[in-house]
């Protein structure tokens, strides 16, 4: 599928954003007044800057509310009002503890089961989604809950719960990765299926059915080098996995802890980046793209 930045951008901030506000939530690190200004506030501005960055994906920004209308059947009206939930409950948990140095804890924990739960409905726009058979796998949610908590415990400087969650995020990454690279032939689906020519034998693609493109090839075809996938992935392992752990184990302290933190989210932006990229979506079949 088509990378495009405000996806990208999207779910990497608001991951992080709301991973960092389940640790605050929980009183991971207990912090009040100046310092808790500081650290909600960054929660807060990924939080909200990755939201906002979504509404440019859609045709029509000004009809976003709409999206609220749809709970019932939709993971994207679900994730709207989970984040509002999520948003409203820690903005009081966090008024608190910045105005009045009070942590009402049990708010706290409503807040983080908010924010836990928003990550979950993020990843499942993209985990039932049948026409994507590499998203449409248990790695999907495990993977964005790694990258969020991974990155929120790095922010809110839980260094052994960082060091921890960042590799897992390594290990279902790679195994997301060679279980997705056979997720399409697993469906026994090809350029036959997709015409329903396939009862008269092998099925190729001789010339694009139309002569230009239009909003399925825009949009739901993108095909990536082999080579280039594989140099990205290694990029993407070394600055969101392995440096920000070789630096939190080995070389501790603020001014290296922020590197690792940099480090770590170019990675995760090119891993997502790689996460839309190498979506191979059935309908690339029809054109013969696959």
């Amino acid at each position: 599928m088509h990378p495009a930045p405000s996806i990208i951008v999207f779910t990497t901030l608001s991951g992080i954003g709301f991973g960092l506000l389940i640790f605050l939530g929980l009183g991971l690190p207990a912090l009040t007044g100046w310092l808790a200004f500081i650290a909600f506030g960054t929660a807060f501005s990924a939080a909200v800057a990755g939201l906002v960055a979504s509404t440019f994906h859609l045709g029509h920004p000004e009809r976003a509310l709409l999206a609220f209308t749809q709970w019932r059947s939709s993971w994207l009206s679900r994730e709207a009002w989970l984040a509002c939930g999520a948003l409203i409950t820690m903005g009081l948990y966090g008024a608190g503890a910045v105005l009045f140095g009070v942590r009402i804890v049990p708010l706290g924990w409503v807040g983080a089961a908010f924010c836990l739960a928003t990550i979950g409905a993020t990843s499942m726009m993209y985990g039932q989604l049948k026409t994507v058979p590499r998203w449409r796998h248990w790695t999907t949610p495990l993977l964005f809950f790694a990258y969020g908590l991974g990155g929120g415990a790095l922010l809110a400087g839980q260094i052994a719960a960082a060091i921890v969650l960042i590799a897992l995020a390594g290990v279902v990454q790679v195994l997301a990765w060679y279980l997705g690279d056979k997720a399409l032939a697993a469906t026994g689906s090809d350029t036959g299926t997709a015409t329903g020519l396939w009862p008269r034998g092998e099925v190729r693609a001789f010339e694009s059915p139309h002569t230009g493109p239009n909003y399925l090839t825009r949009e739901m075809v993108f095909v990536i080098g082999r080579k280039r996938s594989t140099q990205l992935r290694v990029i993407s392992l070394i600055l969101a996995i392995l440096f920000p752990i070789a630096v939190l184990v080995i070389v501790p302290g603020h001014v290296f802890a922020a590197l690792a933190i940099i480090s770590h989210v170019l990675g995760v932006l090119t891993a997502r980046w790689l996460f839309f990229a190498e979506a191979e979506h059935v309908v690339g079949l029809f054109y013969g793209a696959l």
